[in-house]
């Protein structure tokens, strides 16, 4: 084998030992906190772990597909919060049946994606000021419908409560846990097998070459900051089910703990790659690290710290694994 051919076979195993870090970072890190934290290995606090996953995990499946495309999406946290004040207020101010209502968040999500995408794709402003503008607009806008009115859903022993049983947690069975499996599945079916997923991969990977084999871009782009959206308004039904309110003005600083996920789960910041298995794993590392930080008995202002301690690591690592292919690729 010539020098170049080594040389390139040890670029690809360096790139193979980086898909084995953030399982190897999540196993780490749950045998740190169970040794030294509070009573952190038990069935309890595994329930409290799936638990703080339900929301965070859908906006992380949602923005998986935006970030392979190589754009961002800043106002997924208040869209997802926007979407679960406005149907609060079609249940309670508006008088709309329950299930009714809940229809109509994750809508609003999808409209809202689907407004990021215009502005992406065919306003041709850069992904971070176009969804930055957004996580504005819906934050504000949550605030206007609700009249700054924290919208309340049911809650057990109430009338409706079986939105808390089926979204939430019955008995001692964290039935959130299904909705995050079954997005789960659908998104990598969709990301993995899917026309839409090739393309969003394709354009993450050289937009122009995309275009100019006659994908219309545009389109697709537009399609994954709708399906982007439509995650966050199912996260807002998950999030309104676990904390029974929805607060206006609220919902902004959500996005970096999703963001953070995919990141840490591999998928590259330069677009072109990713998957949701890692994103999944990226998910519990950030609701391992959430519930173990407290399980130590640190307060929330050290628990921020430290979350973005491993923002900030987790985007370093991507720049390795994005030089690292880059050099694989010359050398080829």
């Amino acid at each position: 084998m010539s020098v170049q051919g080594i040389a390139q076979a040890q670029s690809a195993k360096k790139l193979d030992y980086q898909k084995f870090l953030a399982p190897a970072v999540l196993v780490i890190m749950y045998v740190f906190f169970a040794i030294f934290g509070n009573n952190f290995f038990s069935g309890y606090t595994a329930k409290t772990i799936l638990e703080s996953a339900y929301y965070t995990g859908l906006m992380s499946f949602g923005i998986t597909f935006v970030i392979i495309t190589g754009g961002i999406d800043l106002s997924i946290g208040t869209n997802m919060m926007c979407s679960a004040i406005i149907g609060g207020v079609a249940f309670s101010m508006w008088g709309w049946p329950l299930w009714l209502a809940l229809c109509l968040v994750p809508l609003t999500g999808v409209i809202f994606g689907f407004i990021n995408g215009i502005l992406v794709s065919k306003a041709k402003l850069p992904p971070f000021i176009a969804t930055l503008g957004m996580m504005l607009v819906t934050q504000g806008f949550g605030a206007i419908i609700s009249r700054v009115q924290t919208q309340r859903y049911p809650t057990i022993g109430t009338a409706n409560e079986w939105f808390k049983t089926v979204f939430y947690r019955t008995g001692n069975f964290p039935t959130g846990t299904l909705y995050l499996l079954a997005a789960f599945i659908v998104a990598a079916f969709v990301l993995n097998k899917t026309r839409f997923g090739r393309y969003v991969y394709a354009i993450g990977s050289n937009e122009e070459a995309t275009r100019l084999s006659g994908v219309k871009v545009d389109k697709f782009k537009i399609m994954a900051y709708m399906v982007c959206g439509l995650f966050a308004g199912i996260g807002g039904i998950l999030y309104a089910a676990t904390y029974t309110t929805a607060i206006p003005g609220t919902g902004n600083g959500l996005e970096t703990y999703a963001i953070a996920a995919v990141i840490i789960g591999g998928t590259s910041m330069a677009g072109g790659s990713g998957t949701m298995v890692g994103t999944l794993i990226g998910i519990f590392i950030m609701a391992v690290l959430k519930t173990g930080l407290a399980s130590l008995g640190l307060q929330a202002h050290w628990q921020t710290f430290f979350t973005g301690i491993v923002v900030i690591g987790a985007v370093l690592m991507d720049n390795v694994r994005v030089r690292a292919a880059q050099k694989v690729k010359v050398k080829a």
